[in-house]
């Protein structure tokens, strides 16, 4: 069992990001998949009935996202050049188990990070929100983004281990175990249950 604090969930926000049919996509096919989002969809429900926030995060890219990305940017060029990741595309919205619901947060990014081309630091921080569980796809990408960036902010962190995923399962692990622990509090969704309290 962790040892960090309990949630007040008041104050807490649970960063569903990028849950997406077309970042989903790039994951291995099969139980995995589907597990992994079961248990995102456990938490929201957890989070959700605790009464802490849920924020929705995805990518989406209109006509002017594509053309505002320089040449230069080696991550996004490419998808500019092929219009990749449209935001009105079916495989860019949220997945249909993650669908938003009244009262949640809703934010559409264009670059990695949860927080830097969106009002989401703003809107949470408007809630009261001090401490943030994050969960998404990829590890290597928005979750990691999204950390850093949060750190620097100084929220309070956490990472449901078994709600975030990468296609490079070898930068995944190195990831969870070496590099996201310095800056978050590594838990898994039974811990996060036990965490929530209500007092």
């Amino acid at each position: 069992m962790t040892t960090a604090p309990a949630l007040d969930p008041a104050q807490t926000g649970l960063l569903v990001m990028d849950y997406q049919p077309a970042v989903l996509a790039a994951l291995p096919e099969g139980g995995d998949r589907e597990a992994l989002i079961g248990r995102a969809e456990r938490a929201v429900a957890e989070v959700r009935g605790r009464g802490g926030i849920v924020a929705h995060v995805r990518s989406g890219f209109t006509e002017a996202d594509w053309d505002a990305i320089p040449a230069g940017n080696k991550s996004f060029a490419p998808l500019a050049r092929h219009r990749g990741m449209h935001h009105e595309d079916p495989m860019s919205a949220f997945h249909e188990r993650l669908t938003p619901r009244d009262g949640d947060i809703v934010v559409r990014k264009t670059r990695f990070g949860g927080m830097s081309t969106t009002d989401l630091d703003r809107r949470l921080r408007e809630r009261g929100v001090t401490t943030l569980v994050v969960c998404g796809v990829s590890t290597s990408g928005v979750v990691l983004s999204t950390v850093i960036d949060a750190a620097d902010r100084d929220y309070r962190l956490y990472v449901l281990s078994d709600c975030i995923a990468d296609p490079d399962t070898e930068a995944h692990a190195v990831l969870l175990r070496r590099v996201l622990p310095s800056r978050t509090h590594v838990i898994d969704t039974t811990e996060l249950r036990d965490m929530l309290r209500t007092d």
